[in-house]
C-alpha cells in the first residue's frame, strides 16, 4: 500500500498527536508500506495566532501535489483541520480520491477556552470539514457518541499504544525530589486545566515537564512547583519514573497518550472523570477519577505500580497501526473515472 498522510502537527512539535503518528508511520513502513508525510517543515510557515511554537503552512499546495504526484497514493489520511488539511481535502475531493481523516483535538472547546467563540460553530465547521470523508478516526467510544450528537455519521474508533520498552518503571530516574511527586507532562497551555494541579494542597512536589505559551505564567504563579520544560525519549522516561502519581488536570482531551506512558512506566493516575480518563482507565485498578482532584491524587499512591505495568502492556503501537491501516479509504474495485462514497456526494 502507498499511504499518503497530511498533517498541520508533526516534528519538531511534541505532543500526542505527532508522538501517534509518527509511530503509526515507522510500524507502517516495518510491515511494507510506503508512507509519505506532508507536514509544514515542506512549506513556508508562520506561527499559529496565541501559540507561536507551532507553525502553520503557507500556500501548502506545491509541496502537497508533487508528493502527490511522486506516490500516486492508494490511500489519502488527512489527520489535521489545519491548512495542509484543507488543502488536502481540496485536492481529494477535486480528484475524486476517497480520503480518511481523525478528530485528534476538542478544537471547538479549545477555541472556545481561548476567544470564546461557540462551541456549536465550531462543529459545524469540523462537520463540514470532516463530512466527505469516508472514516473518520476517534479515539474513544465517548468522543464518538459526542461527534454523533453534532451530526457526525462516519466515526470508527482508533485506539492509541505506548513503548513499552522505552517507558518502564526500572531504570534511571531524573531528579531526585521530595516525595511524594506528582507530575504532569504535556502541553503547557491553557486548555490543559493545569491551574487546577497546581492549585491543590498535596503533600511533596508538583513537577510539571512539557512546554508552552502558558509555561511563564504559572512558574511566576506558583513558584514552588518544577518545571523541568521539554523532554524526548530516554529523558522523558526517566522523569516519568521520578513520579510516585501522574495527575491529569485536562477535561477536554480526545484520549491522554500520556496517561498510558505513565501507566508503562509503574505511575498510577489521578484525573477527573470526563472523556479521556473514563475511556483510558475508568473502572480499572490502576486510576482514581474524582471530581476533588486531590483526593483523587492522595488516593492513587496507594495503587500498584506493578498493575500499571501490566495494564499498559495491554496497549501495543503494533494493534494500533492496524487498526488505522484496516480504516483507510482503500479503493474498491472502481472503474477509471468513477467517483464512489462521499467524496461523490460532497
Amino acid at each position: 500500500m502507498k499511504l499518503l498522510l497530511v498533517s498541520d502537527a508533526w516534528a519538531p512539535q511534541v505532543n500526542g498527536v505527532v508522538r501517534t503518528l509518527e509511530t503509526v508511520v515507522e510500524e507502517l513502513r516495518r510491515r511494507g508500506d510506503e508512507v509519505e508525510v506532508v507536514h509544514p517543515g515542506l512549506s513556508w510557515t508562520v506561527p499559529c495566532p496565541t501559540y507561536p511554537d507551532i507553525r502553520l503552512a503557507l500556500a501548502p499546495g506545491r509541496a502537497l501535489r508533487r508528493a502527490w504526484e511522486r506516490l500516486q497514493p492508494d490511500a489519502v489520511h488527512i489527520a489535521t483541520e489545519g491548512p495542509l488539511g484543507m488543502a488536502a481535502r481540496r485536492l481529494c475531493l477535486r480528484r475524486g480520491q476517497p480520503f480518511s481523516t481523525a478528530f485528534h483535538t476538542r478544537f471547538p472547546e479549545y477555541l472556545h477556552a481561548r476567544t470564546r467563540l461557540p462551541v456549536g460553530l465550531s462543529y459545524r465547521l469540523m462537520r463540514w470539514f470532516h463530512g466527505p470523508a469516508e472514516r473518520v478516526m476517534v479515539a474513544t467510544e465517548t468522543v464518538q457518541k459526542d461527534l454523533e450528537q453534532y451530526g457526525f455519521d462516519n466515526c470508527v474508533r482508533w485506539s492509541r499504544g505506548v513503548d513499552t520498552a522505552l517507558f518502564r518503571p526500572d531504570g534511571v530516574r531524573a531528579l531526585e525530589l521530595p516525595g511524594p511527586v506528582f507530575l504532569y507532562c504535556g502541553r503547557v497551555a491553557v486548555e490543559k486545566n493545569i491551574e487546577a494541579f497546581l492549585a491543590l494542597d498535596l503533600p511533596g512536589t508538583k513537577l510539571v515537564v512539557g512546554d508552552g505559551p502558558a509555561r511563564s505564567s504559572l512558574e511566576r504563579r506558583f513558584p514552588k512547583a518544577v518545571f523541568a520544560g521539554m523532554q524526548r525519549g530516554a529523558a522523558l522516561a526517566a522523569f516519568y519514573r521520578s513520579a510516585d502519581v501522574f495527575v491529569f488536570p485536562s477535561r477536554t482531551d480526545t484520549f491522554g497518550l500520556v496517561m498510558l506512558e505513565a501507566l508503562a512506566s509503574g505511575v498510577p493516575v489521578a484525573a477527573f472523570p470526563v472523556s479521556g480518563p473514563l475511556d483510558v482507565v475508568g473502572g480499572s485498578d490502576v486510576a482514581v477519577l474524582d471530581e476533588d482532584l486531590g483526593r483523587a491524587a492522595r488516593a492513587a499512591l496507594e495503587l500498584s505500580r506493578d498493575r500499571c505495568r501490566a495494564f499498559a502492556e495491554g496497549h501495543s503501537w503494533a494493534r494500533c497501526a492496524e487498526l488505522f491501516r484496516c480504516h483507510l479509504a482503500l479503493p474498491v474495485d472502481r472503474a477509471p473515472g468513477v467517483v464512489t462514497g462521499r467524496a461523490a456526494e460532497a
